[in-house]
């Protein structure tokens, strides 16, 4: 047993000599700096996975705007000065932005390569989402929201309602379960219910119980995607996998053809998968599970950070609310509880400069996007001053986080302010700068360039949407007005907005009206 024991220990010691002798990438001349880590393969994941603001923030000062980190078996080149941005954005000829995207969605959500070169579907998976949530398509996505929202707020979840009642809810809770139930109908639709049905409001009852059921299952699946995003095989997360799968089940082809009012974007990619692609109808059923995780992954987190520094700061809601009402006096809209429902335009929503500059605020405190792009062959990356050279399928990130607290660009980066994204006339400021010249790139929460998040116009209506309503029907508060802000869950860095370490206790009722 004891020489076993030896024997195994000094195979791995020697498997990690070797590693450190011959497996260890050696910089070339032209190169950017290198940090190889000391574990083989993890390289410096684990330093990164831990903090990665603060551990971009080290090797910066260590190696200046570029330098390469080996991040679990790949090799990452970080771009770290936002006056070189652009460079990456012009290298469409040598960097990919697909690829990566392509192989993270194959990986996490368990359906066949979408890449048109695997052979799988010659769809245009970035051009459906550009036609589907954007131009015309839009102002449909938007006032079926605003219709769902409303449902869900006041009739979804009535019981908990009573006139002159305090409820006490987790304020990520509640963000959570009215933007999965309201994204979800608008999305998917709602079961096909005849008006005159005796039975409506049971079938209603039951088909929020599946909605519900199906925002635990996206929960518990959400809780490991970084590890799925990091390579690791989903059949180690038992719990997850099965959530995966009864998600997938829910999205079958069969069973949206039982739904009405279906979204363009899924009506169109049920046809585009059924024309275009010889996927399975599983495999079918879980594209559409990626299109609702990216609906709803960071546009919940979103709106969390978006209503709790709301309610932190009276002057933030104070003028947040004003602009709500003068819109709606504006566009003619009364607020009542006798079913007539609030509508309010894309072109109204637009007009919002304050929340636009409160959700920007919040987003540029909580988001950790990256943006990547990998490398088709060797090429010379040409930056502002300098040039690198950079190697064949090694990926080239930046990290907006960065620029978004970098205190040269936004004053005191890490304190909230309602109107930093507002200029002297009340209006969008867009004039950002660093060592006194104007910045192109200052807010990138959704990334940048052609691989720019498709559904971000989308996203932001519905936070708007969502905090009008809420302005207008309840009465909200913290349960613990000097409750400190949540510190952000670092283990989704790079994906995205970041989710709280804990929830905050608040409480509402309906307004008296």
């Amino acid at each position: 047993m004891f020489l076993a024991s030896w024997i195994w220990g000094t195979a791995v010691i020697l498997c990690c000599v070797s590693w450190l002798l011959l497996g260890r990438r050696r910089r070339r001349q032209g190169e950017p700096p290198l940090e190889n880590g000391f574990l083989p393969y993890l390289g410096c994941a684990l330093k990164f996975g831990a903090n990665p603001l603060e551990f971009l923030k080290e090797k910066q000062k260590k190696h200046g705007h570029i330098f390469t980190c080996h991040v679990a078996g790949k090799y990452i080149h970080f771009l770290t000065d936002p006056f070189s941005y652009h460079a990456l954005m012009r290298q469409g000829k040598h960097l990919d932005w697909k690829k990566f995207h392509f192989a993270t969605s194959a990986k996490a959500f368990g359906h066949g390569s979408i890449d048109p070169a695997e052979g799988n579907t010659t769809e245009n998976f970035h051009q459906t989402f550009i036609r589907t949530l954007q131009g015309n398509a839009l102002d449909a996505l938007i006032e079926a929201m605003m219709e769902n929202l409303q449902y869900v707020m006041l009739q979804s979840r009535a019981p908990k309602l009573q006139s002159n009642t305090w409820v006490t809810e987790g304020l990520y809770t509640f963000c959570c379960q009215v933007m999965f139930e309201s994204g979800f109908l608008t999305l998917f639709g709602k079961e096909f219910h005849s008006s005159n049905d005796k039975n409506l409001s049971s079938k209603q009852e039951t088909e929020r119980a599946h909605i519900l059921n199906a925002l635990e299952n996206f929960k518990e699946f959400d809780k490991i995607f970084p590890a799925l995003v990091a390579g690791l095989p989903i059949h180690l997360f038992k719990s997850a996998h099965s959530a995966r799968e009864k998600l997938g089940e829910a999205l079958l082809h069969k069973n949206l053809l039982k739904r009405d009012n279906l979204s363009e974007l899924v009506t169109l990619r049920m046809f585009l998968n059924d024309t275009l692609s010889t996927f399975d109808d599983m495999e079918k059923a879980k594209t559409h599970v990626a299109v609702l995780w990216a609906s709803q992954a960071n546009t919940i987190p979103a709106t969390f950070w978006t209503l709790f520094y709301l309610l932190k700061s009276p002057e933030a809601m104070r003028a947040a609310t004003k602009e709500v009402q003068s819109v709606l006096e504006s566009a003619e809209e009364s607020i009542s509880l006798d079913g007539k429902h609030i509508s309010l335009n894309r072109k109204q929503l637009d007009n919002m400069p304050v929340l636009d500059s409160i959700i920007k605020e919040a987003m540029r405190l909580s988001s950790a996007s990256m943006t990547f792009r990998v490398a088709k062959e060797d090429f010379t990356l040409h930056l502002e001053n300098d040039f690198y050279n950079i190697r064949k399928d090694d990926i080239v990130a930046l990290y907006p986080q960065l620029l978004h607290f970098d205190p040269e660009i936004y004053a005191d980066p890490l304190t909230f302010k309602y109107d930093r994204f507002l200029n002297e006339k009340g209006e969008e400021k867009t004039d950002f700068y660093r060592n006194g010249r104007k910045l192109k790139y200052y807010y990138m929460p959704f990334g940048t360039g052609i691989a720019k998040c498709p559904g971000r116009l989308f996203a932001v209506h519905e936070i708007k949407q969502f905090l009008a309503l809420i302005f207008s029907y309840f009465e909200i508060e913290l349960v613990d007005s000097n409750v400190k802000c949540p510190s952000l869950d670092q283990s989704r860095a790079g994906l995205g907005i970041l989710q709280p370490s804990n929830d905050i206790d608040f409480r509402y009722r309906l307004k008296c009206l």
